[in-house]
């Protein structure tokens, strides 16, 4: 029989998948700091030659900013190293269809290797992931992503300057089973294209607000689940753009509606395969070492915020009353809390990272809301009570104060010894470094909210 993409596991198998399509190209893509999908077609000689020896991608990619502009303040790669290339290996376990392509087109993902795994997103969640598996644990997780549908065009939007865009769908309609049956041939091929490229989505519906969509992708293995969110941003954005239309994802597109979540759901298992954050006789099946994860989380959230809340928007995001955290607050099913624990049987027992948006680069985001919770585990550190009631009324301890914008994000996370412990040094510095880089092209930026403020009374 010959083999699916959810069957190759080996060099030999991509070797043969390929074959057996007869395909005289593949694609091959690695994901960026911004968790842009960075790739290029490549022919069948040269890739059997990647999966044997690797291959080299300039590393610009990881010196560049999602607008392809270099930075000028990070070590790893700039002029100073004359941008060479970096080797890079394919990942035979990722392949996958490419539906939207003819002729059986596949894809597959690769990571940096050498030096530049250090800062590669995908190999800093890999090492928190070796981490866990030294302690004992597997982890899962599941991602939930929000984002809103325009009808525009890459071409319209920018006619229009971002202003006066038409939502695919007007009104705030959420879970309507009227707008996702009018709709239903999108919906449909949202559906069917994840189903084929192995991110099957768990529940698909309307949120509140004109056009926006939430996709809860089905959970499994965290470095899958990373891909498969990774991925999902960028097939979305594709699906929506052949059909004429754009999709974003952006933590705040608009003052007035709440902001789009990137909520991220994360358990434990150890090598028997039982949970490890579930005990029946603890209050709300809270096992001793769900709750030192959750107290390591609470604590390092204000260290690592710039992994998780990644762009100069995640910060207009973070305010009281749209469904955001402000502070590293967990409770128990409490959505005005960073950290909502969901209790349950030993299956379904979780914590919920809520802090993230749609706007969070996966790989980076799940290193941080994970290995913050493992060190709270080494360092049995224990949470506050858990919030009853609403989060945003209370007064919290200010070492739960979170960063309020993303250059105080950056140098927080400069400073975190346990980040570096964590994800190390070449990674801290690197991350710390572009973030610093981004909220720079803002200072540079004059926005409308100014010329309308001072333009003529100052």
């Amino acid at each position: 029989m010959p083999l699916k993409p959810e069957q190759v596991k080996s060099v030999a198998d991509a070797k043969k998948i390929v074959e057996e399509r007869g395909l005289t190209h593949v694609k091959v893509g690695v994901f960026d700091g911004d968790a842009i999908l960075r790739g290029k077609y490549m022919s069948k000689a040269k890739f059997f030659s990647a999966l044997d020896n690797g291959f080299g991608f300039c590393d610009v990619v990881l010196g560049w900013d999602s607008h392809d502009q270099l930075f000028d303040n990070v070590k790893y790669t700039g002029w100073h190293t004359a941008y060479p290339d970096a080797p890079v290996r394919v990942v035979p376990s990722t392949c996958r269809d490419l539906p939207m392509e003819e002729g059986g087109m596949l894809l597959f993902l690769a990571e940096f290797a050498d030096k530049a795994e250090a800062v590669c997103p995908r190999g800093t969640l890999r090492r928190v992931l070796d981490r866990a598996a030294k302690m004992g644990f597997d982890v899962y997780s599941a991602l939930e992503f929000e984002f809103f549908m325009f009808d525009e065009t890459p071409e319209s939007i920018r006619q229009k300057n971002y202003k006066d865009l038409t939502p695919m769908t007007p009104g705030w309609f959420g879970y309507s089973a009227i707008r996702n049956t009018v709709w239903a041939e999108l919906y449909h091929e949202i559906l069917d294209t994840c189903e084929k490229m192995r991110m099957p989505i768990e529940g698909l519906h309307t949120e509140t607000g004109p056009g926006v969509l939430e996709a809860a992708i089905t959970f499994d293995k965290a470095l899958e689940s990373a891909d498969r969110g990774a991925l999902f941003k960028t097939i979305m954005k594709v699906i929506a753009q052949r059909r004429g239309m754009m999709a974003t994802f952006m933590a705040k597109w608009s003052n007035n509606y709440p902001g789009q979540s990137g909520h991220i759901h994360i358990s434990l298992k150890g090598k028997d395969g039982k949970s490890v954050f579930h005990d029946a006789k603890k209050p709300h099946n809270i096992s001793d070492k769900m709750r030192w994860f959750i107290g390591g989380q609470q604590q390092l959230m204000p260290e690592v915020l710039a992994m998780i809340a990644s762009t100069v928007n995640s910060y207009s995001r973070l305010i009281p009353g749209f469904w955001a955290p402000t502070d590293a607050t967990w409770g128990v099913e409490n959505r005005t809390c960073a950290l909502r624990v969901i209790p349950g049987s030993e299956k379904s027992q979780r914590v919920e990272y809520r802090i993230a948006a749609a706007d969070c680069n996966p790989y980076i985001a799940l290193a941080a809301s994970i290995g913050s919770g493992l060190y709270g585990i080494e360092h049995k550190i224990e949470p506050t009570k858990p919030i009853v009631g609403n989060s945003y009324e209370m007064k919290h301890p200010a070492k739960f104060d979170l960063p309020r914008t993303l250059w105080e994000a950056a140098q927080r996370l400069k400073k975190s010894t346990a980040a570096r412990e964590l994800f190390g040094d070449e990674f801290v510095e690197h991350h710390a470094a572009t973030r610093e880089w981004e909220e720079r092209e803002f200072r540079k930026a004059i926005t409308d909210w100014e010329l309308q403020r001072y333009f003529e009374i100052i």
